[in-house]
């Protein structure tokens, strides 16, 4: 149902079921007395290996177990592509942590015990042919004591748990839409929970080409980081915690909202992140902003030259500005400031316009409780840690210092 709803070709389901293990003939020979139910009748191994070749982009052949005749050989192996999701299933897949740890998402689908009884009756009486009796004895002498040793306990390793399984449209909805929004998602937003890139929209994408744009005059550069720099605050204040709070409308109708944490502070960092405080302080009225300096060249970007921050800084939420996320080597060493001055990690929420891959993984690697807010992920950096295609030297664009600007001024 998931995959039905999905309509995607990059979803591919594996099933536990093709990894038992190959009986040996006196197996075969005594097959009703083999416990398939046991974590031990699935090659767990090759389980495995299987999941981590489509995991790195590699097609996998998949056995087709034969349920009448115990055997692996009878059908031919099926060909699973590498693709962006992998839904794996199986009753007893969340036996094994090595398997565990591989999942994103780990679903537990509860069904009344007297349900599953019936379902297995009738799929062994008329999918395999077995007489009734037999499946009652197998039920009672491995079915439901593997089910009680091995089943139920990883229960509570679920992430989610959907009672009624494929009758609760509910929760198949929401496992749907939440496979979507990371199909949507950059993936580097796969890889760290806490970096969020705002949703890309047409207006978005022309802002972007204006600034970038090296033809683009510095009034309109100007008119135009604003408005993105605005957007991406916005964002930003919308990771801040919050309360519920009620008011009174003007018609005498209450209105049920949320009232954001007070207690909040800006951090720029010397020069080009001062071209976000405007958008901060036009969104949040008063708000005391502290300022860091960097030395960028000669040292890798490490020395502390100058900081200036409110002295009850380690009770706000901070957010830092800075337009341009790099090497990542500045706001490491700013991050590290603001957690030596006691503000606690995940209090801290990193604004920036465009950031290069190498600086999103150095900063969420370094600090992963912080939350990183970016309008868009550029392709990398070039030989001279230039952020490629990137917008040039934003600082010098923002405020008029570049040496083209110098050219055109002209004496009196």
């Amino acid at each position: 149902m998931i995959i039905q709803q999905l309509h995607d070709q990059r979803v591919v389901l594996v099933n536990q079921d093709s990894f038992y293990h190959k009986l040996t003939e006196e197996e075969l020979a005594r097959v009703h007395e083999y416990n398939f139910d046991h974590p031990d009748a699935f090659d767990t191994e090759k389980l495995l290996d299987s999941i981590d070749n489509l995991r790195h982009g590699r097609a996998v052949d998949i056995p087709k177990y034969d349920f009448k005749s115990y055997k692996l050989d009878v059908f031919p192996v099926r060909r699973v592509n590498p693709s962006d999701v992998i839904i794996l299933e199986g009753i007893l897949i969340f036996h094994d942590p090595r398997v565990r740890e591989l999942m994103n998402m780990k679903i537990f689908v509860d069904t009344d015990a007297d349900v599953r009884l019936a379902r297995r009756i009738t799929r062994d009486t008329v999918g395999k042919s077995r007489d009734i009796g037999a499946v009652l004895d197998q039920y009672s002498k491995f079915v439901k004591p593997a089910f009680d040793d091995f089943i139920l306990p990883t229960k509570k390793y679920a992430d989610i748990i959907i009672p009624r399984g494929g009758d609760n449209h509910v929760a198949i909805d929401l496992i749907v839409q939440h496979i979507r929004t990371k199909l949507g998602q950059h993936d580097l937003c796969k890889i760290y929970p806490n970096l969020y890139v705002i949703q890309s929209t047409f207006q978005i994408r022309g802002m972007h080409t204006l600034i970038r744009d090296s033809q683009t005059t510095k009034h309109d550069f100007v008119f135009y980081a604003d408005r993105l720099i605005r957007l991406v605050v916005e964002h930003g204040l919308g990771h801040l915690p919050f309360t519920e709070k009620q008011v009174i409308t003007p018609t005498g109708s209450v209105y049920t909202g949320v009232d954001f944490c007070k207690r909040l502070c800006g951090v720029s960092i010397i020069r080009s992140g001062e071209s976000m405080e405007n958008a901060l302080r036009a969104c949040c009225k008063g708000i005391k902003i502290g300022k860091i300096l960097i030395h960028r060249e000669g040292d890798n970007g490490q020395q502390l030259i100058y900081e200036k921050l409110p002295q009850d800084i380690s009770k706000r939420h901070v957010l830092l500005l800075d337009p341009i996320l790099g090497t990542g080597n500045s706001a490491v060493q700013a991050i590290s400031l603001l957690i030596k001055k006691g503000v606690p990690e995940s209090n801290i929420i990193f604004l920036n316009l465009i950031s290069a891959p190498q600086g999103v993984h150095m900063v969420c690697k370094s600090f992963p409780r912080l939350k990183i807010v970016t309008s868009e992920i550029d392709i990398g950096l070039n030989k001279d840690f230039c952020v490629i295609p990137g917008m040039g030297e934003f600082g010098d664009r923002y405020f008029g210092t570049d040496d083209d600007d110098d050219q055109k001024v002209v004496a009196p």
